[in-house]
């Protein structure tokens, strides 16, 4: 399902919350909004799932006005919220609204639980799950529905270190198997990285930047968008250069700095050495068996023209 925003605007009461021009989310595809909170990431998600109404401008989902398309939608709150009952009353229930039959039900329930790593707990009380299995159980409960198009708003909130890392790992496959069109909100750029083929950068209610995650990623169109992305910015002709983020390596490169040694952290598989140009932190990662400088000396650090991109001084 290809999913449109045409022209659109929105307001909680006189405040604007979002403006998005026009938008396009290819069908088939993974899509990520990316932004940090506040940008109105899950406000756009609500106006795809048909939840909030555009002041102005259009969402359609294959041409139909979102609102008319909602049964083709399948959502995961960013909280996971379930009645009173079984975890598989929950599951059960969201299938049922769907108007699916018994026997479908089943097989849809206990093929979705599985894959998310709940089948064990359906029949425990859903005020009981702990926040990573609620998380799952959200998850689960959005894919049985094989939706044509399925939103995941933080789909990773709520996990410890090691528990985000698993459901990281897994949720390529989950969504390759359960969903179609898929967008899904994050703030973390790994995620964004890992789970998505396109992305969307949105920034105080507007769209900085949107297409494949690669062009997006190695071209941020201005400076703000470039330090969200991990780019390190530093003073450079007059403007400002930016330097991707594990770009940097001793010794010198197409682009080269000269800083001092504030910090040096052993990461066990390298040496993290950081200092400061411009008054911005500038990291560079050493090789564990190479010879670490100390704090105070003075080092050369370089990154690759592709990963340095350059912003002209305004005027």
């Amino acid at each position: 399902m290809e999913a449109r925003l045409e022209g659109v605007a929105f307001s909680y009461g006189d405040r604007p919350a979002l403006e998005t021009g026009d938008l396009r989310f290819a069908a088939g595809r993974v899509t990520a909004l990316l932004g940090p909170n506040g940008s109105g990431k899950s406000t756009l998600l609500r106006l795809l799932a048909g939840l909030e109404r555009p002041r102005r401008g259009r969402v359609l989902l294959d041409g139909r006005p979102a609102p008319a398309a909602r049964a083709a939608v399948a959502y995961a709150f960013q909280e996971a919220v379930f009645l009173s009952g079984t975890l598989r009353a929950n599951l059960d229930l969201a299938l049922r609204l769907r108007g699916l039959p018994a026997a479908a039900r089943r097989a849809r329930l206990q093929e979705a639980a599985a894959a998310c790593g709940v089948a064990r707990l359906l029949d425990r009380p859903a005020a009981r799950l702990s926040g990573g299995e609620a998380q799952r159980a959200n998850l689960a409960r959005a894919l049985s529905l094989r939706a044509p198009l399925t939103l995941l708003d933080e789909p990773l909130a709520g996990f410890d270190e090691r528990g985000r890392a698993r459901l990281l790992a897994e949720l390529p496959d989950l969504l390759r198997r359960f969903a179609a069109t898929v967008v899904l909100v994050t703030h973390d750029r790994e995620e964004a990285l890992r789970l998505a083929a396109d992305v969307v950068i949105l920034r105080e209610g507007r769209v900085c930047a949107a297409g494949e995650r690669r062009a997006v990623f190695a071209a941020p169109p201005d400076p703000e968008t470039a330090a969200f992305l991990g780019y390190a910015l530093v003073p450079a002709d007059g403007g400002l250069a930016a330097v991707a983020p594990g770009a940097l390596r001793p010794g010198p490169g197409d682009f080269t700095l000269a800083l001092r040694v504030e910090e040096v952290v052993d990461l066990l598989s390298g040496v993290e050495v950081a200092g400061r140009v411009g008054g911005e932190r500038v990291a560079a990662v050493f090789p564990p068996d190479a010879p670490a400088p100390a704090r105070g000396d003075r080092v050369v650090v370089g990154a690759p023209a592709a990963a340095v991109v350059a912003f002209p001084a305004p005027g």
